[in-house]
């Protein structure tokens, strides 16, 4: 089992470990994949200045899934990573867990990487989308993935938050300073006080996953739990998924073998040199991604599929409005299950799209979750301190 891909060997100040989509410039990125395995960055990613002014130190580089956007890291090149019971986990989740750093920074494109704090059992928040600037980060599916931060206190994980959020000019999605300003540790929040079920999303999970559900509401004292049916956030896999395949497929256009990455040793023209590069180099499930996408871009199914799921972002985020008119946040699951194995993602190659269900509610519409007690809540967009004071609550933190 490989959790790091490089590490550090002098450490200044609390050390935190970067998933291996951030780059550094002292330290291989390859993002889990072949086609850039040993690529090194000619600069940093913004967040780490913001992590070194705020005294952490990078330790490492974890591993993780191609391009994150798999399950739990299973696609990695360089191996997925399990316990020592066989079950799936992510990697920079296992390095917190055991103590090597304070916490984890990842990128959240379809939720591997919140998945695998609720596997063990951290603390994760995903930050409104422009909060934190994705400079220097290797993308995905660039209109909803963000910079995310796990830890093993909620305390840990707002101070990590606090130190990396902020505007950006060189992050063209970055959002003004002073919307950055209210994920900083001091600024001001109100309390979360009814929290709707949404009960579309807890019914399809397993028993285990649902007595986590009950767990939760048992330790939120004071606050008010509603069920509703909410339906319409089952539309947001489907969109989902094909907003995040295009978008795949186009930020990975750019790795041919010719500037960077992986080149085949054998072509006779440049359309074999891309053709066998990108063949060798990618993994499956990528590989499916790029077709998927490629074939939803298309001009035959531009306004019929993508158009259309772009009008789905719109319905889903209007219906979270709605929510937000008489609730403070959407308790759903994280995940089906509480542990998957190989043998999981082997029966079913496409077990991340099955399982976007649940986190593409808050990819696609760009608003922060948080991850505790293994569950997961949908805030409003800004809310981030409020989900993390609701989440030392339940945890019992500092009592």
């Amino acid at each position: 089992m490989k959790l790091y891909t490089a590490k550090s060997e002098n450490v200044s100040g609390k050390p935190v470990v970067l998933d291996d989509t951030i780059l550094t410039k002292d330290m291989p990125t390859a993002a889990g994949s072949k086609m850039l395995d040993g690529y090194m960055s000619l600069f940093d990613a913004e967040i780490i200045s913001k992590l070194k002014d705020a005294g952490f130190g990078i330790c490492g580089k974890a591993n993780v899934g191609e391009m994150a956007i798999d399950l739990l890291g299973e696609t990695s090149y360089y191996g997925e990573c399990t316990d020592e019971s066989g079950k799936l986990v992510g990697a920079s989740a296992e390095i917190v867990k055991n103590g090597e750093a304070v916490a984890a920074i990842s990128m959240d494109v379809c939720g591997s990487s919140a998945r695998a704090a609720a596997m063990s059992g951290l603390v994760y928040i995903k930050p409104t989308y422009g909060t934190v600037s994705r400079f220097g980060t290797i993308p995905a599916a660039c209109s909803g993935e963000c910079v995310a931060v796990s830890a093993k206190t909620a305390s840990e994980c707002r101070e990590v938050l606090s130190a990396i959020a902020g505007h950006d000019d060189k992050d063209g999605t970055s959002l003004p300073e002073d919307k950055c300003a209210l994920l900083k540790a001091d600024a001001p929040r109100s309390e979360i006080k009814k929290i709707a079920i949404a009960k579309a999303l807890v019914d399809s999970a397993s028993d285990e996953v649902k007595a986590l559900i009950e767990s939760f509401k048992a330790n939120a004292d004071g606050v008010e739990f509603a069920p509703i049916d909410a339906n319409e956030l089952t539309y947001a896999q489907a969109a989902w998924n094909i907003l995040m395949s295009a978008e795949v497929c186009n930020n990975v256009s750019k790795y041919d073998g010719v500037k960077y990455g992986y080149r085949a040793a054998e072509f006779s023209n440049i359309d074999e040199l891309y053709t066998n590069s990108r063949t060798e180099a990618f993994g499956y499930l990528l590989k499916s991604t790029i077709l998927f996408g490629s074939e939803t871009l298309s001009e035959d199914n531009y306004m019929k599929v993508y158009d259309k799921a772009l009008r789905v972002r719109r319905v889903i985020v209007e219906y979270f409005d709605k929510l937000f008119a008489d609730f403070d946040a959407v308790l759903m699951p994280v995940s089906s299950k509480t542990a998957y194995t190989k043998a999981d993602t082997d029966a079913n190659t496409y077990i991340a799209y099955d399982e976007s269900i649940y986190t593409a509610p808050a990819s696609i519409t760009g608003l922060p979750r948080a991850v505790v007690g293994g569950v997961q809540l949908v805030g409003k967009a800004f809310s981030e301190n409020s989900l993390l004071d609701l989440a030392t609550k339940v945890r019992k933190e500092g009592k």
